[in-house]
């Protein structure tokens, strides 16, 4: 899940703790989720893997990854939502099929 949106009035212990997280970032898409934004502080990127059960679908991962971005406790706004199904993906192997 990849969720696009912007910090809504950061306090200052906010901001601090946002430059620190920036600052020490690995990007990766880790079940807890992670943070990309500019120096500003305003837009943002969270990215966040959502393990699924067989009969998940789109709704249920979107609530998740939205449950993930809440527990970090920033407040924002969320302006894009993007879904990616793992399961769903082929993978092409090097060299094709003989």
């Amino acid at each position: 899940m990849t969720i696009r949106g912007a910090f809504e009035e950061l306090g200052e212990d906010d901001r601090e703790a946002l430059r620190e997280a920036v600052d020490s970032l690995q990007v990766a898409f880790t079940e807890a989720g992670t943070f990309t934004c500019d120096r500003s502080l305003s837009a943002f990127t969270f990215r966040c893997e959502v393990p699924a059960e067989p009969d998940d679908g789109e709704q249920e991962a979107t609530e998740r990854a939205i449950a993930a971005l809440t527990a970090h406790g920033f407040p924002h706004r969320i302006l894009r939502i993007g879904v990616t199904d793992m399961r769903s993906i082929k993978i092409r192997r090097k060299g094709g099929r003989r």
